[in-house]
């Protein structure tokens, strides 16, 4: 049985919310304020969270940014907030997914099981591509490794601190090396079906794993950008002069 906590000042939502979810199957834990949902994230580890942005005190999204910082955990942001730079914003602080206010609880319960289903898929869903050695949990493509087991990616010996959602993004751009997807095909196979966020939000996310690995010492012609369609992985990545003539989001 998974836990879930449910983070927001609303005693009536958090009501709702918890009912629903125990009606589901899940177990539930509870928080109206942001400190308090820390203290219950360390003491009991809950497998998801739901949490509001605009919580007194401490916010919704200092909260997603202090536990993305020792877990990844996902997140489900529920926000009141319409514009796309909020939403990007908790996407980028390691949000897997998001839910604007007003929201009903049937469509609540199937983002929490489809972001708990994501997290359970296994590799040996993906398929087999050639340059790359697969195991049933590994991907191993030049000097990047990525171990799903252990939630884990390097270049060369430095581990790379990434979010579910960035690691989950390279691991399936790796596998399938060399095919270009377009955001709203990376929307469906990464963020899941019932993601139904602007599919502009992928390029902040590439944006952010670019920059994880250019930080351990990978190109960023790893990860290359098509102008008005989408991303494909390159390993070998192209040529410095070649390179000149990427686009770049």
């Amino acid at each position: 049985m998974a836990t879930v906590l449910v983070v927001d000042d609303e005693a009536s939502i958090v009501e709702v919310v918890t009912y629903a979810l125990e009606e589901a199957g899940f177990s539930t834990l509870s928080a109206q304020s942001g400190s308090a949902a820390l203290s219950l994230f360390r003491e009991h580890q809950p497998d998801l969270v739901v949490l509001d942005v605009m919580l007194p005190g401490v916010d919704g999204f200092t909260v997603c940014r202090e536990i993305r910082a020792v877990s990844n955990v996902p997140i489900i942001l529920l926000t009141a907030r319409v514009d796309e730079m909020d939403r990007v914003a908790g996407l980028e602080l390691g949000a897997d997914d998001y839910v604007i206010k007003p929201f009903g609880v049937r469509e609540l319960v199937a983002r929490v099981r489809a972001n708990l289903r994501r997290v359970d898929l296994s590799a040996s869903d993906a398929p087999e591509v050639a340059a790359i050695e697969q195991h049933p949990t590994t991907i191993l493509v030049g000097q990047l490794t990525i171990d799903r087991d252990r939630f884990e990616a390097k270049w060369d010996t430095d581990v790379l601190p990434l979010t579910r959602i960035q690691f989950d993004l390279l691991a399936f751009l790796a596998t399938n090396h060399g095919r270009v997807f377009t955001r709203a095909q990376l929307l469906d196979q990464v963020w899941g079906q019932v993601y139904t966020g602007d599919v502009r939000s992928v390029d902040s996310m590439v944006k952010r794993l670019r920059s994880r690995l250019r930080e351990a010492g990978a190109p960023d012609t790893l990860l290359v950008s098509i102008r008005d369609l989408g991303y494909r992985f390159d390993f070998p990545p192209p040529t410095s002069a070649a390179a000149a003539q990427l686009p770049q989001p």
